[in-house]
């Protein structure tokens, strides 16, 4: 219950409601302003509900709000009961809450369903009325125009989720119309231009008769090339035509009268099931697909909450109905068990005849696809340049072809093979070359070690290639060196020619520093007092911030604590509850005056906390000034007994009013 009331709180106090409440400010509320807000709740999702409801009567608020929360679909924990119609009436905090949690939950998604509730809703017309033409004729208007809103919202949800933004179409329309002003400052200047020309309405009437018959002629153009495709696709469907007449005639050269007409027998078998039993079975299951979706979109969407209780509601029935089977099973009796063994049998011919039935038109269909694929592609060949679908006798020449092919792929392969013995020779003559170089190095090496010279060869080697590393890198230091000292002549040049320019802003530069360093102490002296006046301020409203949030404190605890005395004593009502019927109502009406004592304390103390904080000062006020007069009142009593005792005796003391005389 916390949670929600949080959640509750933070919702009002953000946009557009603003309402800066607290929880013990939202908790206080009188039923009355606890209604108010809740209207506001639904005026936002429905501006017509912006209404003060202390102008209209406690009746038509509670008719509006039902007829809105219906409309949204708002279902209460114990559904629409007379309690939850009398709470929402008199402004209970038990059935108000409920409602702003939900409401303000799915803001968005209420909006988006009000709005269509506006137009989606039907008029309810009793059938007598609609006997009259001009009703029936307007009834049918409007039921056209709902389906009407209903495309186009349809239309205008796809191009809000297509990705296309006003922005973007704006800066598209700002630029046509620069071009198009472009073009007609273009046209303007070419009619200027033509204008100077002599005899131009002749020229621009030739112009205009050049243009009209170009285009004309990319028209023609356009009705020659679609005429060839035409003509192209008229001559593939001969082709195919008279390929599948080909196809034909050899198959009935080949076969018999009698299989022919056992295949025809079969073929309208085949189409006579069909047409009388699988096809007006699929079209009815087809219109009733049709007509379920269309119940489905006339209605207005559904939230995520309504889909889980359709889910809830479904899988509850898919149970009622498993049970109802198993019901029924246990009281068949014999008889009826014998008749079902039968019913399943005939059921499973009917479904394996269906199957059949549908293997065999998938089959011809897919020997459609492929015979019309065949001949796409012979039509394609022959196109191109290609041979014609061989069938027969060059069939067999083909064959006679491919084996001479054949042979001679077998003599290239055993080639191939030679070649590859060849290549594994030359790999192998090539290691034992290696191999001899790298003995003929060991033995050189050998050699250099007898006569004292070992590594003479590597060191010749490695001097040579030292030498022209050596040779390139002087010629690069060469370069570099000259590249250095021009680029040190040009830099020494710049850096001249910035003092020289620089040397005069130098010297202004020194003269404004001196000039403006009193400004700026004065300006720093000023900025140090007003620092540390505002730092001063800073630390006492801090400090008075601390003594308000400690007394805020104290106040907020105060009230939990009442706010669970308050509990405490529900709790011990709930548990009177449970006791005799003989004491039940005074146990009840005790512990609703106790309940009534501490909500009556709860709003004194609230009082007594607002009477202390707007009196605090005033009271501060009086109570220094009666210190004041009791140091001053004490001072005097003092002052007069000191004079009483130093008094000689005998001597007359006059006061105000009256004698004394001291003995």
């Amino acid at each position: 219950m916390s949670e929600q009331l949080k959640f509750i709180v933070e919702q009002l106090n953000r946009e557009p409601f603003k309402k800066n409440f607290n929880l013990i400010t939202f908790d206080s509320l009188e039923p009355m302003q606890l209604l108010q807000t809740l209207n506001d709740a639904l005026a936002e999702i429905d501006p017509k509900q912006a209404i003060d409801i202390r102008e209209e009567m406690p009746e038509q608020t509670a008719k509006r709000m039902f007829t809105l929360l219906g409309m949204l679909k708002y279902k209460p924990p114990g559904g629409m009961s007379e309690v939850f119609r009398q709470g929402l009436v008199i402004g209970s905090k038990p059935v108000v809450h409920p409602i702003l949690h939900w409401l303000l939950q799915r803001i968005p998604e209420l909006k988006k369903r009000a709005y269509l509730a506006r137009f989606l809703v039907k008029l309810e017309v009793p059938a007598e009325f609609l006997q009259d033409d001009v009703i029936a004729e307007t009834f049918h208007q409007y039921e056209e125009l709902v389906g009407g809103f209903k495309n186009i919202h349809k239309e205008c949800e796809q191009l809000k989720s297509s990705g296309f933004s006003t922005a973007e179409i704006r800066r598209d329309i700002v630029a046509m119309e620069e071009e198009k002003d472009q073009l007609i400052k273009r046209v303007e200047r070419l009619k200027k231009r033509v204008e100077a020309v002599s005899n131009h309405q002749r020229m621009l009437e030739l112009a205009r008769q050049l243009r009209v018959e170009k285009e004309r002629e990319e028209s023609l153009a356009h009705q020659k090339q679609e005429q060839k495709n035409q003509l192209f696709q008229a001559e593939q469907r001969l082709q195919r035509c008279q390929i599948q007449l080909r196809d034909l005639q050899q198959a009935a050269a080949d076969e018999k009268p009698e299989s022919l007409m056992k295949r025809l027998e079969e073929d309208i078998k085949f189409n006579s099931y069909m047409v009388s039993e699988k096809l007006p079975r699929e079209l009815e299951n087809t219109r009733k697909v049709v007509k379920y979706l269309q119940k489905v979109a006339s209605e207005p969407a559904l939230g995520q909450a309504e889909l889980r209780e359709l889910e809830d509601k479904i899988r509850e029935t898919n149970t009622e109905i498993n049970h109802l089977i198993e019901k029924k099973m246990m009281r068949n009796d014999p008889m009826d068990d014998k008749l079902s063994l039968f019913r399943q049998q005939a059921a499973i011919i009917v479904r394996k005849k269906e199957t059949k039935v549908e293997e065999l038109q998938e089959a011809r269909e897919e020997l459609a696809a492929v015979e019309r694929e065949l001949n796409m592609k012979s039509s394609q060949a022959q196109e191109r340049g290609g041979a014609k679908l061989i069938r027969g006798d060059e069939f067999k020449r083909y064959v006679a072809k491919m084996r001479g092919k054949s042979s001679t792929y077998k003599k290239k392969r055993q080639e191939i093979a030679e070649l590859k013995v060849e290549y594994g020779v030359l790999q192998r003559t090539e290691e034992i070359l290696r191999e001899r170089h790298t003995a003929g190095q060991q033995q050189l090496e050998s050699l250099e070690a007898q006569r004292g010279i070992s590594g003479y060869s590597d060191t010749q080697e490695e001097l040579e290639r030292v030498s022209a590393i050596k040779s390139e890198l002087d010629e690069m230091k060469g370069r570099t060196l000259d590249d250095m000292s021009e680029m040190v002549k040009k830099l020494n040049s710049v850096i001249a020619e910035k003092k020289s320019a620089l040397s005069p802003l130098i010297k202004d530069l020194r003269a404004l520093r001196q000039e403006h360093a009193v400004k700026f102490e004065q300006k720093k002296a000023q900025y140090d007092t007003c620092a540390a006046g505002l730092e001063s301020n800073r630390s006492k409203l801090e400090q008075e911030v601390r003594m308000l949030r400690e007394e805020t404190a104290q106040e907020e605890s105060r009230y939990h604590h009442i706010n669970c005395m308050r509990e405490i004593t529900e709790s011990q009502m709930e548990r009177a509850a449970d006791q005799t019927l003989e004491h039940i109502a005074l146990d009840v009406f005790f512990y609703k005056a106790e309940e009534h004592c501490v909500t009556v304390g709860l709003q004194v103390l609230r009082q007594q906390v607002k009477q202390v904080r707007e009196n605090q000062e005033p009271n501060m006020r009086q109570m220094k000034m009666w210190k004041d007069l009791e140091t001053l009142l004490e001072c005097k009593k003092q002052c007069y007994l000191k004079a009483q005792s130093q008094a000689p005796i005998g001597h007359i003391i006059q006061d105000v009013g009256k004698d004394m005389l001291v003995l």
